[in-house]
Parts: structure tokens; C-alpha cells; sequence
């Protein structure tokens, strides 16, 4: 009785939400069913997908969307709304009846997908299919070009009240482009892989670099120097002597680029899309997958009435548009309910750079981007060193009773290249911000970002590509599908997850990045951590941009520089190894040193961080071995005297991690029969 009870109370839920949904068409266009090959995923059986487009109206009025910039400026229909489409993949039982009422959306990570089949991440999505788990993920990310496998989300580009373009400055940075270069393309973000916006001037036949700027430098930070007005222009000289072909989507300097220096244009761009957009976008597909029964054609939700409960995850970019979602207020829907009732920022330690005029979404944290500029932590914190009044990230959820339980978890890259520091102890630095209730924690040391490849091997890695060191193997994927049950758990069950594990101020386990400081070992040939870590700038990015929610207009580009904020790091043990956190089941059967850093080996940005990746140093095999290197880290052997010694030193930390809840048994019997087949001290 109490289930039906249940059933039908969810039931009128359901039906009192429909007639507020947001999403008002829905359109398969693509099923495959069974997918996966006909898979059968335990008792849960096989699974389908379906693909298609989801379109939405929003209303700049609802105060609910009046957050998104330049809103009020999207054109709009005859019924006074703005209109958008995304795309979405969504992978659930072909028995619907077997599903678990969980719905799982895996927010896409500049539009990439993973439910088609062919991630290299199959392993967590065959966990969550066992548990009978419906995984959607949609387009969100409205400057990512629309291409097979790719999640993208139509939006509309602002416009003045009379028609005319809006316009702004928008920043532009070439490095390590191929010698005698003499065209490159207007691109930005991450491995510059988005288009930047065209430039004011464009026309049919020519493109007038006026008011634009072009400069060099040797390094960051060293003198600028200004390349003249006739000697480059927007145009394309690949085929045609300089000045080229005009063209809005590229660059052209007169002589070819030198390598050796960074380039930085500056324009006045137009027609800036609306992004922001995405996250209602999101907002809406979600509250329609969970509460409506059809859309307003008469297309039937295909899991309409079997979501009880709505958890999201996201890694990195796709995290920390986790964290802006929850603090714009996303997750309260348009009839005043709850979006999500759990996420998981995973990798993210800060906010998304979207919600504000010419945005380049796919940034990564590097010199002029915002995303540490805003609120960065849970709870309520005034940023003194930033002269800004007292918020946190829950603050609109809180005033509409809409906040989810939230697991965090990152590692030692996010402190390095990501400046995780702001989130744990301030921009000041001086003391440890609490978490709230709803929150947990979890560190994850010496691990690059995302984790590395695992496997138990006395061969260290490759370096990544220009990278000095080798490429750090130590993993968190295992420990990541254990928190995963955790939080679905603690959502459906209201079952406490494991405490929080982090480095505190407060216990003196957050230090200076610095070799001093962190009492790093002296290892020939590996450099010191001295002047590595992205450093956190306080930027003046002008009046009109909202900077506590990364929100609005940016006027200064480049932004000046008011300040360099510190930054700490999780302190090192006698190996130079981090000793606070969820160490993985190789983290404490240590093979080497495992580094959230690694050093760039040539080009613009040698010597500085190496891109996303941290780095691995192993230790010696004997003790003559070591001796010889001059290596003041105990050997292998000294460590555990055989390879049988090294295995159960692996069997004891797996136990001790599923004690912990963080790592399932399944996993625990897989890494100690890898453990027991490795190299490591074999015949020893």
C-alpha cells in the first residue's frame, strides 16, 4: 500500500509538472535498439539509445531565465519567447520496466558523447547500465560546430533593439604555430578547437583592421610589441601572396609568424551568440525527462513516469558547468522544482566561462580566461583580497529549497594547473572553508587530471607529447565508480556516503609550491616545483561584468592584471608524494613518485606546466641502483623485498579502500590478480 501510495503521489507530480515543461517538442530521429553490440547488461538486460533534437521556448522575463546575458536581446517569436534547439542521446533498458528510477545525465564535455558505444570510458557506463540506470546527455555548448557524435545546441545571436549589431572586444592568442606559418585560423579554447567570433569589419571584399591590434612577445609576461596595421590582416595569404583573400575566419602577417613568440589580437567582434542559453537548455530536458508525460505535439516521453530520482555528473569543463548551473539557480525548474537531486563535479574546482558577452566556452584556465574570477566554493566566504561581499556557490539554492547532494572529488592537477586553492581555503589563503552538509569532499593524490591509465608496471610511461617527465600512471576511475554508487545511494536510500577526505589548513597539510615548502625530494634530473603552478590573477575585467557569477560584459581585453593571488598545494611526504585524500590502491603501493605536474620540454611555454598533465618518477629497482643515481628515495627492493611482498602490500590498501567504501569489490580482485601477474620485482 505504501508503494502505491508512493506511485501515485509521483504520478500527479508528474502530471502537474507536464503542463509547465519548457520543452515543447521532442524528436527521435535515430533508435538502435538493442545497442551495444545486443549486450546484456546483468539483470537489467539490454539496452537501447535514441537520438534526436529537443526544442525549447524560453521567456526573458521568467526571473528564472532573466540571468542569461543578452536575453532580452535574442530575437524572438510572435508568443514573446526565445527559441532554441539541442541535440540529446539517451541510453535506457529496452525493458523500461526494469529500470532502476534513476536518471543519469553525463553532461557532455565540449559536445563529446560517450553513449554511442565507442568511449574508452565503456567500463563505467557498463556499471551503470548493471544497475539499470537511464544515462542521457544533450548539447549545451552553443560555439561547438554541429558534426556527427557531437552534442551541440542551436541559440540565437543578440541583437541591438533597431536590428543592429551588438559588438565587443574579443582576445585571440597564437603559440607554437609551424615556422614561416603565414595563415592562421581566428580559433580559441582548449587546443584552440572553437571558432572565435567574426570581426566587426567583414564585407565582400575587404576587412578593414582598424581599431584591431596585433602584438608579440617573447614570454609571458615580457614587453609587447606591435606589429603594424599594414603588415598583417584578416585574410587568408595560404594561396595568395600577403594581404591575401579576406577572410573573417582567419589571420594573415605579412612575412609569415615566428614561432619564438606569442601573438595576441585584439578586435571588435559582432553578433554575440547567446550562450547562456545552455544552461536552461539543460535545465528544461531534464525537468521534461523526469516529470512530463508528452510534449505538445503529442510525442510521448520514452521514459515517461519511471524517473524518480535525477543525478548528474561531469568531468572538468563538464564539471565545473555543474557548479555555474547550481549557482545561477538552473537547478530549480520553471514549476519550482528540483532539476537534479545529486551531482558530481568531477576534476572541476571552478566556474564555467559562458554566461557572459563573446564567451569562449571550451577555455582552459589559461592567462586572461575567467573561471577562477567568480565565487569558486560551496559556502558562504567574502573575498576580502578581492574586495567582494560574502556568497557561495549555494546560495540561490538555498532561497528556493533546490540544492542537491553534492560529491566533489579532483586531484592534484586541479591544485597545479586549475587553481583548485581559491575553493579550499580563499583567496586570501589563511584558513579552511567549511563545507556544508550536503557536500562531500574527496581528494584524490598524485594524480594528473582525470586520472591516469593504472596497471601495476616497473617500465614507466612514455612522456606525453612535449613533456619532460613520463606520463603518471596513477589512476581514480576505480575509486570514481565506487563514489558513484555512493552518491546514487545517498539520493535514493539517503544512505550518508564516506567522509569527506581532503588536505586542511587547519591541520597544516596545505603549503606554498614551492621545494621548500613542501619538503619535496632532490631527484637528479627531475625539476623543482618552484614557479610550476598557474598562478591565480586578480583580472579588472571592467564595470559591467557580475564577477561573484561570471556573468555579463567584458570590456577590457586583455584584462589587467591587478594582483596575483596565492595559491597552496597539498604537502608532500618524504618521497614527494601527496599523503592526504582517497589514495588509489597504487597511490599506496607507490611504484615511484606520482606528481600532479609535469614540465614542457620546448616551444613558447618550455619549462612552464605541460598542458593537462601530471608526471610520474619511478624508483630504482636496488639500492645499488639508486646509490648510483644519487636518488635519496628507498628502492624498490628496500620498499617490499620481492614481488610477492609487493602484492600483499596491493591486497592490504584494496582491502582498506573497500572498508572505506571506496573501491567495490570487483575492482579490489581485479587490481590484486594485476598486481599478482606484474613486473614488479618479478623473480625477486
Amino acid at each position: 500500500m505504501k508503494n502505491r501510495k508512493t506511485r501515485l503521489l509521483f504520478t500527479a507530480v508528474v502530471l502537474a509538472a507536464s503542463a509547465e515543461a519548457r520543452i515543447t517538442r521532442i524528436v527521435i530521429e535515430h533508435r538502435d535498439s538493442p545497442a551495444y553490440k545486443g549486450q546484456s547488461f546483468g539483470e537489467t538486460g539490454r539496452y537501447e539509445w535514441l537520438r534526436g533534437h529537443a526544442y525549447g521556448e524560453l521567456d526573458p522575463k521568467d526571473p528564472l531565465n532573466a540571468i542569461i546575458t543578452d536575453l532580452q536581446f535574442a530575437p524572438k517569436n510572435a508568443r514573446g519567447l526565445v527559441e532554441y534547439s539541442a541535440t540529446f542521446t539517451l541510453a535506457k533498458p529496452v525493458d523500461l520496466g526494469k529500470a532502476s528510477g534513476v536518471l543519469l545525465y553525463d553532461v557532455a564535455n565540449r559536445g563529446r558523447i560517450a553513449l554511442a558505444g565507442s568511449s574508452t570510458d565503456a567500463g563505467a557506463l557498463a556499471d551503470l547500465f548493471k544497475r539499470g540506470h537511464v544515462v542521457v546527455s544533450s548539447g549545451w555548448e552553443g560555439d561547438v560546430p554541429a558534426r556527427d557524435g557531437f552534442e551541440t545546441v542551436t541559440v540565437p545571436v543578440a541583437k541591438n533593439p533597431d536590428g543592429s549589431s551588438i559588438t565587443g572586444p574579443v582576445l585571440v592568442r597564437f603559440s607554437d604555430m609551424a615556422r614561416n606559418a603565414t595563415t592562421l585560423p581566428l580559433m580559441r579554447g582548449e587546443g584552440a578547437g572553437f571558432p572565435a567570433p567574426a570581426p566587426l569589419s567583414l564585407d565582400n571584399t575587404r576587412l578593414d583592421n582598424t581599431g584591431a591590434t596585433l602584438t608579440r612577445r617573447i614570454a609571458e609576461g615580457s614587453a609587447i610589441v606591435p606589429i603594424r596595421a599594414a603588415d598583417w590582416a584578416f585574410a587568408d595569404c595560404s594561396a595568395t601572396p600577403f594581404p591575401g583573400v579576406p577572410d573573417a575566419g582567419k589571420i594573415c602577417v605579412k612575412g609569415g609568424f615566428d614561432p619564438t613568440y606569442l601573438y595576441e589580437l585584439v578586435y571588435a567582434a559582432k553578433d554575440p551568440m547567446v550562450l547562456g542559453i545552455g544552461y536552461a537548455a539543460t535545465r528544461d530536458l531534464n525537468a521534461f525527462l523526469r516529470h512530463a508525460e508528452r510534449d505538445d505535439s503529442g510525442t510521448a516521453n520514452p521514459v515517461a513516469g519511471k524517473m524518480a530520482f535525477a543525478v548528474a555528473r561531469g568531468s572538468s569543463q563538464s564539471g565545473n558547468f555543474l557548479r555555474s548551473f547550481i549557482d545561477l539557480g538552473f537547478n530549480q525548474d520553471e514549476a519550482g522544482g528540483i532539476v537534479w537531486d545529486g551531482i558530481n563535479p568531477n576534476i572541476a574546482v571552478r566556474q564555467l566561462a559562458m554566461n557572459f558577452r563573446f564567451a569562449a566556452v571550451g577555455g582552459g584556465a589559461q592567462l586572461y580566461e575567467p573561471g577562477s574570477d567568480g565565487v569558486v566554493w560551496w559556502s558562504d566566504y567574502k573575498d576580502e583580497a578581492r574586495r567582494r561581499p560574502e556568497a557561495g556557490l549555494l546560495d540561490r539554492c538555498r532561497a528556493s529549497g533546490t540544492c542537491p547532494k553534492i560529491v566533489e572529488t579532483f586531484g592534484s592537477f586541479e591544485f597545479w594547473g586549475l587553481r583548485a586553492s581559491p575553493d579550499l581555503v580563499g583567496t586570501s589563503a589563511d584558513r579552511d572553508i567549511p563545507l556544508p552538509a550536503n557536500v562531500r569532499r574527496y581528494y584524490f593524490p598524485g594524480v594528473t587530471h582525470g586520472g591516469g591509465r593504472g596497471g601495476f608496471s616497473a617500465v614507466p610511461p612514455a612522456a606525453p607529447a612535449n613533456c619532460e617527465l613520463p606520463a603518471n600512471p596513477n589512476p581514480s576511475s576505480d575509486t570514481m565508480r565506487a563514489l558513484t554508487v555512493a552518491l546514487v545511494d545517498w539520493v535514493t536510500k539517503n544512505a550518508p556516503p564516506p567522509p569527506s577526505q581532503y588536505p586542511r589548513f587547519d591541520q597544516g597539510e596545505l603549503v606554498a609550491p614551492t621545494q621548500a615548502a613542501l619538503g619535496s625530494p632532490m631527484i637528479p634530473g627531475v625539476p623543482l616545483p618552484d614557479g610550476v603552478i598557474n598562478p591565480l590573477y586578480d583580472y579588472e575585467l571592467g564595470a559591467s561584468f557580475r564577477y561573484n557569477d561570471l556573468s555579463g560584459v567584458i570590456a577590457n581585453e586583455p584584462p589587467a592584471i591587478k594582483q596575483v593571488l596565492p595559491s597552496l598545494v597539498p604537502r608532500e611526504d618524504a618521497d614527494g608524494n601527496e599523503a592526504v585524500g582517497v589514495g588509489s590502491t597504487l597511490h599506496q603501493a607507490p611504484l615511484g613518485t606520482y606528481l600532479g605536474w609535469n614540465v614542457t620540454a620546448r616551444g613558447f611555454a618550455k619549462g612552464r606546466e605541460c598542458g593537462l598533465n601530471g608526471a610520474f618518477v619511478p624508483f630504482a629497482a636496488s639500492k645499488a641502483e639508486r646509490v648510483a643515481a644519487g636518488d635519496p628515495r628507498p628502492s624498490l627492493e628496500e620498499r617490499y623485498g620481492s614481488h610477492e611482498g609487493y602484492v600483499a602490500v596491493v591486497r592490504a590498501a584494496a582491502a582498506r579502500l573497500v572498508r572505506e567504501r571506496f573501491l567495490l569489490q570487483e575492482d579490489a580482485d581485479r587490481l590484486i590478480a594485476e598486481a599478482a601477474a606484474s613486473d614488479v620485482l618479478k623473480g625477486k
